[in-house]
């Protein structure tokens, strides 16, 4: 317990700039990293519901990292409302419905549509353009209607389903309106928090399918999101000093290498 605790301490400081520097409330590190701790110990009933755990406590663990990179990016100027208003409540619109439908979902079935999400992401950064390099515009262009609307909707149904936050489509489609890596990752903390709180709550009331272990909440593993806190919380407070300072080119190649290394541990893992 205590090896597993430490581990997830370590990895605590990872999800805390990861969160900072890509705007991903630690989801997509959080969740390998808990399913992995959870198959390999010996807690009752902890096997049968390892990913749902994991996606519930990668859900509890950004309400609270996502909330505190939000407030520091708040504070440094780099959010701009348009792009966080109304699509943050659109996307927690489509939170609700997933997180409902991930506990319909079985564990195997989970874990292959997290990879696929992966895969297709990855995919999507590396051969679509204007990810990897920002298009030639005069200025940022604003977001369509439809895209706030049902974009909005089809992004926290995802998101909340899988426990990664929505940062892995928010990212991505403000890229392409023009933003540079910088702004486009800072509007993605606050995008994930109704995200956050609506699967928190969600897999908190939910009944679990096995045998709920010591220090659980529904599907929400306590200890090990106390663990991942403890680390990513002081990480956050001194990684948002790195934001704005890596080059733009630099900063998109390391969002799409730290997916695929995510992807790489996902099935080392046995997926």
């Amino acid at each position: 317990m205590l090896t597993s605790f430490l581990t997830l301490l370590s990895l605590g400081c990872l999800t805390g700039v990861t969160t900072v520097l890509f705007g991903f409330g630690g989801g997509f590190i959080t969740v390998p990293v808990v399913y992995g701790v959870l198959t390999m110990t010996a807690r009752p009933g902890a096997d049968a519901d390892a990913m749902h755990v994991a996606v519930a406590t990668s859900a509890a663990v950004m309400v609270v990292n996502a909330s505190a990179a939000a407030l520091a990016q708040w504070r440094q100027g780099r959010l701009r409302r348009e792009y966080v208003w109304p699509l943050g409540a659109f996307i927690a619109a489509g939170a609700v419905a997933g997180s409902f439908a991930t506990t319909l979902i079985g564990g195997t079935a989970l874990r292959l549509l997290f990879a696929a999400y992966l895969l297709v992401t990855i995919a999507d950064s590396l051969l679509r353009k204007g990810f990897l390099s920002v298009t030639q515009r005069t200025r940022p262009q604003p977001l369509e209607r439809r895209t706030v609307t049902f974009g909005g909707v089809g992004i926290g149904l995802v998101a909340a389903g899988l426990g990664v936050g929505g940062s892995v489509m928010t990212v991505p489609l403000l890229r392409r309106r023009g933003l540079p890596m910088a702004e486009a990752t800072a509007m993605a903390n606050p995008l994930s928090v109704p995200v956050a709180v609506a699967g928190t709550l969600v897999y908190a009331l939910a009944p679990t399918t096995a045998a709920t272990g010591q220090g659980q909440l529904g599907y929400v593993d306590l200890t090990a999101g106390a663990a991942l806190l403890i680390g990513s919380l002081p990480t956050i407070a001194v990684a948002r000093r790195l934001t704005g300072r890596v080059p733009d080119r630099v900063h998109s190649v390391a969002y799409v290498a730290l997916l695929v290394v995510v992807l790489i541990v996902m099935l080392a893992m046995g997926l």
